[in-house]
Formats: structure tokens, C-alpha cells, sequence
């Protein structure tokens, strides 16, 4: 199911046929770096963790991470969506891409693209997002899309320091 469109991209509800695609962009050096080693090595560790953590979060939240593809079809290049995290009383925007889709523009546009649904559709004014204080790059997308930097925080269950944006 389409959650969202922008003027080139698509968000979606991820699907048990998107395992590989979470492995890949799971184990992206880039996903490791600035998010963390999820553990996931395998298909069907990819689907337990779709199961679990994504469809989790659909159903206890009704939003979660969506599967982002280009909007006039094509192979899923990223996350990007709302989660629930303990430490941040408001849901938090994040994002993350494969590595071949870098540097086009795609996490701003996501990104945004969850701001407005997350506003219009769900009613959420107010939401957090948080990167490892290194990620230059995720640090200016949030600050284009109107993400105002708060300080650095560290969020329980979380190893390192975490820098906390907010919005609305």
C-alpha cells in the first residue's frame, strides 16, 4: 500500500518480498556507520525482522518505516518513515538509503514527503528526528526540511550520543 508520493518517489508499506532489499540496505556500511548492526545476515532474518520491528510498528503505532522506490517504478532504494522510540516524547523522522542513491536529493525528499504525511494524514505536529553527531549529511537534510537542532542527547538502550532535532 502507497503511504505517500513526492515528485519522485514513492513510500510504501514494506512486504515480506522486500527480505532482500532490508538485507542489503541493512548491512550498507552506511546503515551500520550511522544507524547500527541490526544482526540481520540472512533472508530470513531480514523477514523476521520486517515482521517483528516494521510490521510491528504499523500495527502498534499505525505508522512505522515505508519502503521508498522511485515514484515511476523501479528497485526500493531506501527507508523513510515515523518510529516510536523510548527517550523521545514525539515520534521521530528517520531515514536511510543504499549507498547507489546518495547525493540525489532522495533523503531530503523523503524525508519531507513523512513530514507532510505525518501532519496532514496522521495529525502529528510535533516530531523529533536524531542522527549520530558525525552524519554532516543527515544533520543538513533535517535542517532543510525545518528540523532545528535541540543538543545532544543519549537515548536509553541507544550505545554513543545521539543529536536531537525537532519540528512544529
Amino acid at each position: 500500500m502507497i503511504i505517500a508520493t513526492t515528485e519522485r518517489l514513492a513510500l510504501r508499506e514494506a512486504v515480506d518480498e522486500d527480505a532482500a532489499f532490508f538485507l542489503e540496505l541493512l548491512n550498507s556500511e552506511g546503515f551500520i556507520a550511522n544507524i547500527g548492526d541490526r544482526g540481520v545476515r540472512s533472508e530470513a532474518e531480514a523477514m523476521a525482522y520486517i515482521a517483528e520491528r516494521v510490521y510491528g510498528s504499523y500495527h502498534a503505532y499505525g505508522f512505522g518505516m515505508w519502503v521508498v522506490e522511485p515514484l515511476e517504478g523501479g528497485a526500493a532504494m531506501g527507508l523513510a518513515g515515523l518510529v516510536k522510540r523510548d527517550g523521545l516524547d514525539v515520534p521521530d523522522v528517520g531515514y536511510a538509503f543504499l549507498p547507489r542513491a546518495w547525493g540525489q536529493g532522495f533523503a531530503k525528499e523523503a524525508a519531507a514527503g513523512v513530514l507532510t504525511f505525518a501532519r496532514k494524514a496522521l495529525g502529528i505536529p510535533r516530531l523529533a528526528a536524531i542522527t549520530t553527531p558525525g552524519n554532516a549529511a543527515s544533520m543538513a537534510v533535517l535542517r532543510k526540511i525545518g528540523f532545528v537542532y535541540q543538543g545532544v542527547t543519549q537515548l536509553p538502550g541507544h550505545m554513543g550520543e545521539s543529536t536531537h532535532f525537532t519540528i512544529g
